[in-house]
């Protein structure tokens, strides 16, 4: 190690997703130091690898979530020309989503985590916690110029896959009952398509024109669905159609393999939608993914498992952090097959609870993000971006309830916390209504 480039900080979060976002933000706007660790160049989680994909599951009841989400959206939708906004989905049971200029918003949270102060470490990992009994006591870490330590007073996990809380002592299960995990997906847009032409057919997943392209052998079997939205952008589309099943999403080698095929196949899909699909004929291809985006592996075990049941009951927790009401979006975990099925009637909404962002034991550590203590029916419905960030914020807010009283994560006063929560503008939760 090299202890000129040691540090202690309040909080560490592991991951610069929108879960990893939400939690620097919230966390250093609470008067903490904040150390922000993301392995990648970029902020954003998914949507530094599938740029343009959709905040999807912001408006539970048709009334967005509140919060660092709101906070965001209203930045760039207020920017002169706007560069957000909200749009009905085009599939079923799904409610509105925000559409986005990828690169501003990108710009926009680095802002933010600027003006709050977050020192961010890109290109930069967390490799192994040191552990003294249950206690978090050092992240040894590593970037080209070498190793070094961070010693924080609390960690926060919103890596998406948890290594560190693996690492750390938090059991875990992997994808359903089975160990199947949802596909990882590649995407990219089409830029120069003429929308009328283009969505002139109302069927949102173009199957006619991808079964022609199968029987063919001019498209992979898996791309039976097209799932095409116009972007944000007038004459681009999104194209978040292939899905990769079958990849361990915690093997390099494996997501390596994974990117590659999914870029033969996204620029197979390009050169049949020029060929083949009304609207096409002048467009290209641009913004393809760098990497899979990865929707499941790790779901670390918590002080509470989210259920299916729990969701299908609409239930509010006492402890609730978060609204959501999305349908279980549920891709390619052991077949070809893709599912959006309701999970509550149309008005009704659930929330996830801070207990299923805790672990049993550790007591200086949390997590947010897709690895949220979920069972598999529960986690394909609370995965959104915006769920994510919430939980973010949610873990942040209660690092400075933890530092400040200086008891364990599990100590802390959830009524408390919710109601800070509320007060930052989440809506929904402490026994308020969303209608």
């Amino acid at each position: 190690m090299n202890l000129q480039r040691d540090k202690e900080v309040d909080v560490l979060v592991v991951g610069g997703g929108t879960a990893g976002f939400g939690a620097s933000v919230a966390a250093s706007r609470q008067g903490l130091s904040v150390m922000l660790l993301e392995s990648t160049s970029k902020v954003g989680g998914v949507m530094a690898f599938c740029p343009g994909m959709p905040w999807g599951a912001a408006y539970p009841a048709d009334r967005i979530i509140g919060g660092i989400l709101e906070e965001l959206t209203n930045r760039l939708e207020k920017m002169d020309p706007p560069a957000a906004e909200k749009r009905p989905c085009t599939l079923d049971n799904f409610g509105p989503e925000i559409v986005y200029d990828h690169d501003i918003a990108t710009l926009t949270m680095f802002e933010m985590l600027e003006q709050s102060g977050v020192d961010v470490r890109l290109n930069t990992c967390a490799i192994e916690p040191s552990m003294s009994k249950s206690w978090i006591e050092s992240v040894s870490c590593f970037d080209r110029n070498g190793s070094f330590k961070v010693t924080p007073k609390i960690v926060i996990d919103c890596s998406g896959d948890g290594d560190i809380s693996s690492k750390a002592g938090v059991s875990f299960s992997k994808g359903d009952g089975n160990g199947n995990t949802m596909g990882v997906t590649c995407s990219f847009h089409m830029i120069g398509v003429n929308w009328e032409d283009a969505f002139s057919d109302p069927d949102p997943y173009f199957t006619q024109h991808a079964a022609r392209g199968i029987r063919e052998g001019r498209l992979h079997a898996d791309l039976a669905k097209l799932y095409l939205m116009r972007g944000f952008h007038k004459g681009s589309v999104f194209c978040n159609s292939v899905h990769i099943r079958g990849v361990d999403g915690t093997d390099p080698t494996a997501i390596s393999a994974a990117t590659q095929e999914g870029r033969r196949r996204c620029h197979q899909l390009a050169t049949f939608l020029q060929s083949d699909v009304p609207g096409f004929t002048n467009s290209h291809m641009a913004l393809l993914s760098p990497t899979v985006g990865v929707r499941e592996t790790r779901k670390l075990d918590g002080v509470y498992k989210l259920k299916g049941s729990d969701l299908a009951r609409g239930v509010k927790f006492a402890d609730g952090i978060v609204c959501c009401d999305n349908p279980v979006d549920d891709v390619m975990r052991s077949d070809a097959s893709m599912t959006h099925e309701a999970i509550v009637q149309n008005g009704n909404y659930y929330t996830i609870p801070f207990r299923s962002l805790i672990p049993v034991n550790v007591t200086n550590l949390m997590f947010a993000g897709r690895i949220v203590c979920a069972d598999d029916v529960a986690f394909a419905s609370v995965r959104g971006m915006p769920q994510c960030m919430a939980m973010g914020q949610a873990t942040g807010t209660a690092a400075a309830l933890a530092l400040r009283e200086k008891i364990s994560v599990q100590e802390i006063d959830t009524a408390a916390l919710v109601a800070e929560l509320t007060h930052q503008g989440v809506n929904g939760i402490g026994g308020h209504s969303l209608r």
